[in-house]
This record gives structure tokens, sequence and C-alpha cells, in this order.
């Protein structure tokens, strides 16, 4: 019987996160001040972020220690098993072994709690009351919400319409964990209502969202703003899934041929690939692919630019791919997936080509996705379908070379309360979309005069 899962014990849990920062092998553009135009400091981040973030958020250093609060609380479903797809590699008839990590573990049902218990812990011993956040697919604000009530933390989160509407029972668990959904644009916010005058019907995004939470946030003292994913410290926190996945790969004397992972902001893609990525950097032959929507495309067809992480322009402006700050992504049910930027260190790593990236169609994906589950058995999320869909053509290009590979991804949640999106794609009602050049143009002309990287 061939070995289908491979498990750490709770003492083999990686006490550190790994920070690629300090083996980038070229540096990375800094942040700008809107105002001034000059590298933002911890300074013009303080109304933002609790201070301990901020300094992870600069800091260079190659090994974070993680607080023994933060463990114990991982410890709750982490480590996550590595598995073998031994069932999907027989559907897909090529020389490949595909192995995954599974996210899908944890109490919420993705990734996120890698950083929400992070993130929640450094805010309440820096004295914070409550966490403002947005969230997608709700993913992140289940997350964020469990992790706000272990450690008794108020939490507000605002919700993209689209998914808002389309994911009650994520509204419901973030209810249940205490936490308060408003569904965005809102009228509780200044940029909400901005956004309701000239479009009431708005479906929203993931830069309206961020606009509500930070102004929010920033106007309650005792209130701090906390992202999902793109900053460097979210990153950072995630890369404990590619740490744990190096350990047990090594206990079977395996090592990947490819490393992918679905990209929206890019949290749980560089939480696998980036101790992979610092592999390569020192001389490993690796591929590590980024695999993102045809109808939101950040990677693969925006330009690597200075532009802001919100819609109503409060963030500094982050040199990152990007498809315009106002871009307003289609309501396709990848949630997750719907955001018009990428984190710096991911739009960085492509830009020097040392990652490459994919895009996906939702057909294409739910396709995947369906096949997966019928061999698999677990049913993923919508936003997990882009890398399965990746992990299939790179089996059938493994097919045709005639080469052996051994394939690992990221399976960043579990697709249990998106059933509404098999849904649509089961009963015929979803359809090809490929975002046209024209509207990619129309949301870049936001960022025409801003500097250049």
């Amino acid at each position: 019987m061939e070995q289908r899962k491979v498990v750490l014990a709770d003492n083999e849990i990686p006490r550190q996160w790994y920070n690629i920062l300090a083996d980038m092998p070229t540096p990375m553009a800094p942040p700008l001040h809107p105002g001034t135009g000059k590298p933002v400091g911890p300074e013009d981040l303080a109304p933002v972020f609790p201070m301990n973030l901020i300094e992870q958020e600069v800091s260079t250093d190659r090994w974070i220690d993680i607080p023994e609060p933060v463990l114990e609380k991982y410890l709750i479903w982490r480590p996550t098993p590595l598995c073998r797809a031994i069932e999907f590699e027989k559907a897909l008839d090529a020389p490949v072994k595909i192995y995954y990590k599974y996210e899908g573990a944890s109490p919420p049902g993705s990734h996120k709690p890698n950083t929400a218990v992070a993130q929640a812990y450094y805010n309440k011993v820096f004295g914070i009351k409550r966490i403002s956040t947005e969230t997608g697919a709700g993913q992140w604000g289940s997350a964020i919400s469990m992790a706000c009530a272990m450690f008794g933390l108020e939490c507000r989160v605002f919700m993209v319409k689209i998914s808002f509407e389309q994911k009650p029972y994520r509204r419901l668990m973030m209810a249940t964990w205490g936490t308060e959904c408003i569904a965005s644009p809102s009228d509780r916010t200044q940029a909400g209502r901005k956004i309701l005058a000239e479009n009431p019907d708005s479906p929203g995004s993931l830069g309206i969202a961020i606009s509500e939470a930070i102004e929010d946030a920033v106007g309650n003292p005792d209130s701090r703003y906390s992202l999902g994913s793109v900053l460097n410290h979210v990153l950072l926190h995630q890369t404990i899934i590619g740490l744990e996945a190096q350990k047990q790969l090594a206990k079977i004397d395996v090592y990947p041929d490819v490393v992918m992972g679905c990209a929206g902001g890019g949290s749980n893609f560089a939480g696998l690939s980036l101790p992979f990525v610092r592999d390569k950097i020192h001389g490993k032959n690796i591929s590590v692919i980024a695999a993102e929507p045809t109808s939101c495309p950040t990677l693969t067809r925006g330009p690597f630019a200075y532009d802001f992480g919100d819609t109503a322009m409060t963030t500094p402006l982050l040199p990152m791919h990007t498809l315009g700050h106002d871009f307003m992504p289609e309501s396709i049910h990848a949630g997750g997936l719907r955001y018009h930027g990428m984190a710096p260190i991911v739009s960085h790593l492509v830009k020097e080509g040392i990652v490459e990236a994919r895009a996906y169609d939702q057909i294409e994906t739910f396709t995947a996705g369906v096949k997966w589950a019928r061999t698999e058995g677990i049913i993923p999320a919508p936003e997990t379908n882009h890398v399965i869909a990746a992990v299939v053509q790179e089996a059938e290009r493994a097919k045709q070379e005639g080469k052996e590979k051994v394939i690992l991804f990221n399976f960043s949640g579990h697709g249990i309360i998106d059933l509404s999106a098999y849904d649509a794609f089961l009963s015929g009602k979803l359809t090809q979309h490929r975002l046209s050049d024209e509207e990619i143009q129309r949301a870049l002309k936001s960022i025409e005069n801003f500097p250049k990287p």
C-alpha cells in the first residue's frame, strides 16, 4: 500500500516563520507615501497597524520566532497533513506524483488562520480592543473572527457585497464567533457612501471593502486594521505551510519539480512557495507557478507599477502587478481572487522571472475541481480550483513530454461553504469570461501619472 499522508507530531511544528526578504536576489522597490512620494516609514503606518506588526512588515531578518501563545492556537489544527493525490493521479493518467498541503483542516476551512491568529495576538498585546477588516469570499473574515474570539477582541468585517449575498453561511460563521459582518459598499463609511452614490447596485470589490475597513479603523484609537493578504507580514506568517511541507517531504525523501498555488492577493501561494523559492534562489532546479483567474488577471496581464491597495486611495503606493485601483472585477464565484493588485513580494518575484504566472477560466477551474471531488473526495474552494486546473495542465505537459514530475500544491481551502458556486456550475449557469483589453486599459488610466518602480 502506497503512503498517502505524511504527518508531523505537534512537537515538530516549525517554531519560526521564514522571511524571503533576507534572500531576495535583487532589492524590492519601497512603498511610497502618496503625499510626499518618499518611502513610507513605520510612523506612517502607526494609525493603521500596531507597531509590533509594522516591525515585522519592514524586517529583513531571515527567521522570526513564533510566539508561544500563537503556537498554542496553531496546534488546534497544525501541523496540517501533506497528502498524495493517488486517485487524481490515476484519473489524469500522466507520469506525475501529486502532493498537496491540506489547509482545509483549519476550523474555518482555509489557510487564513495562520496569519489571523498571529495578527490577533499582536494586536492584543499592543492593547488594541477591536479589529476592523474586509473579506472577499469570506475565508479571511471567518478566520479573523475565530482569532479575535480566541484572544478576546471585538471584530468588524466589511464583506464584498456579491459574496455577502452568495455566501450566507460564511456570514453565519462570523456571527457565531461574535463578529459584526457588513455588506460592502455600505453606508457606514464615507468611502462606501461615495461608491453607492455613483453606483447603488455596486457588487463591491476587495478594494472598496479595504477602503471601508481602513476608514473604520483609523477613526477609533482602540481599533486597528487587519489585512488577510498582500502585505509582507501576512506572507511571513503563512510560510509555516511551506516549512511544514519541507519537513514532511524530507521524511519520504521527495523533492518537488513544480510548486503551485492559486493567487489572488498572494498569501496562500506565498505561504507554500516562499521556502521553496529560497531553494530556487540558491540553485535548486524547480518551477514555481501562481494560478489566477482570466477575469482578474493581475499577474498575467497587469503591469508592474505603483498603485494604491484600495479603491479610495488611503493606503501607501505599493510596487505590484495591478489592474488599477478602481478596477471592478466580474462577480465570479472565486471571490477570494477578485483583487486588483498582488502582494509586492509575489509581484517582484514574477517580475524577476523567479515565479511564473498562469491564468485560468472559471469553467476550466470548476471542471478540474469536480474531477478532484469525484476522485479524492474533498470539494475544493472555488479559489483552490484554479491551482487544481494548473495541476491538470502540468500533468498533461508531463504526458506530452514523457517526463516524470513531482507536483506540490497548496490546497488552500475546502468548498463546503461555497456550494452555491458548484450549483451554478453544475446547472450550466457559469460562463467563460476573459477580461477584455479595453477594460484593462480603462482601469489602468487611474495610475498613468503615478511614480514608476
